[in-house]
């Protein structure tokens, strides 16, 4: 197995064949990363919605709810940067696996009645906190498993996998949790996470540490990081095009007080409020695939900058307060529309040492949790005194601008240096 190289490796410029999903999926360890993505997540939707019902149970506050969630960004804005880092110093497989097992145990903690309020906030914070370097570490393995076109591919399908998970959440998970309870809910997320390890023992090869011999502090390495992302302008450029979700994950935030103003007694609040949470995560599947299956890797460079403006653009119809059916397809080309941040992720790979790319992608990471944490606080604030409607259309007018900014910063500095080769190479 060995022997056999990834898709993608020694394709030479000027071949138009682009490589399939058939033979992403045919490489063992990148269906290992990919198996043990999608169990893990299932796991963590089930348990994001028992985790809510718990608390609400418990104590009766929806502030101590929000509270709760709200841990779910904290971790990985204040630990990620340090802790990304961990999946350059030592073995990539090793620090996943690691995760995965301190994620298993924290969890089953949880699930035992009786835990006090406060412990399992506790146990929240370290469980999200580990989730970073296990996420850097997984980002930056993909490309050792994936090269060229196929890293993209592979890209894609964790993506689609990402967003088909958070719709099969939304739309299960309550169900399952009047079922089985909030217990057994956490318990089974435990044993996903346990399922994930094994998946990774099983499927991936273990590869010696990136870092080298030397071992430079984990401040050293964030600070070093954080100069090689944000000094150069083209990675500074990309970072911004990823970190432009801020504005179209927002109308996510506040869909529950926006599916009461579009309820007119045809269907009950709840239902619309799945509906426009869906809505979005279901444009970006079509988008993930259409954008990476039947565009050129050239060609979604040079389209990236147009699609995160249609990413932003649809959200704008809602000045005009259209019904749901308008609504819901707005919100579904606007997914569709977030499938550039393929493009981007792929030249940021492109423009980041290996040995550096897990302290990178957990910087990325970090600013990601933080632009939406803080694009939902802003909106449900504004949406108290102005309404969800105009919120969400200043949110989509403020993204297209920003979209057209960095379109014509990144066409500028394509146009001042040569192609990239790698995509071309692929």
């Amino acid at each position: 197995m060995r022997a056999r190289r990834p898709p993608g490796r020694h394709r030479r410029a000027g071949e138009a064949r682009q490589v399939t999903y058939r033979e992403v999926i045919a490489v063992k360890e990148f269906r290992a990363l990919w198996y043990g993505q999608g169990l893990s997540l299932l796991g963590d939707q089930l348990a994001q919605v028992a985790l809510a019902v718990l608390v609400y149970d418990r104590t009766g506050s929806p502030l101590a709810t929000a509270a709760v969630y709200a841990l779910t960004y904290l971790p990985s804005i204040v630990g990620g940067p340090l802790l990304a880092g961990l999946a350059d110093r030592f073995a990539r497989r090793g620090v996943m696996l690691a995760c995965d097992l301190l994620r298993a145990a924290l969890v089953g903690v949880m699930a035992v009645p009786g835990v006090p309020f406060w412990a399992l906030c506790v146990l929240v914070f370290f469980v999200v906190l580990l989730s970073a370097p296990f996420s850097a570490a997984r980002a930056a393995l993909l490309p050792e498993v994936l090269q060229g076109d196929a890293y993209v591919l592979g890209s894609a399908l964790q993506n689609m996998t990402n967003q088909a998970v958070q719709m099969l959440g939304f739309a299960t998970g309550g169900a399952l949790i009047a079922t089985m309870g909030p217990y057994r809910a956490l318990a089974l997320d435990a044993a996903t996470f346990l399922g994930s390890a094994l998946i990774l023992v099983s499927g991936v090869r273990c590869r010696p540490a990136s870092g080298g011999p030397s071992k430079p502090s984990m401040w050293s390495m964030t600070a070093s990081g954080a100069r090689l992302v944000f000094g150069s302008p083209k990675l500074r450029t990309l970072v911004l095009f990823a970190w432009l979700c801020g504005f179209y994950i927002l109308p996510e935030g506040i869909a529950a007080p926006y599916a009461a103003r579009l309820a007119d007694g045809t269907l009950p609040v709840p239902v619309i409020t799945g509906l426009l949470m869906a809505a979005m995560p279901a444009g970006t599947v079509v988008g993930a695939f259409l954008f990476s299956r039947f565009v050129s890797p050239p060609r979604r460079l040079r389209l990236m900058g147009w699609m995160a403006m249609l990413s932003c653009a649809p959200l704008v119809v809602t000045a005009v307060r259209p019904p749901l059916a308008v609504v819901l397809a707005a919100w579904v080309l606007s997914g569709i529309g977030g499938a550039y941040q393929l493009a981007a992720n792929a030249a940021f790979v492109q423009y980041v040492p290996a040995e550096r790319r897990a302290q990178a992608f957990g910087l990325v990471q970090s600013g990601l949790m933080a632009v939406q944490g803080i694009g939902i606080l802003v909106g449900g604030f504004a949406a108290e005194r102005l309404g969800p409607e105009p919120v969400v259309a200043l949110a989509g007018i403020a993204g297209v601008i920003s979209a057209a900014v960095l379109a014509l910063v990144w066409t500028e500095s394509r146009d001042k240096t040569a192609p990239m080769r790698a995509e071309a190479t692929a």
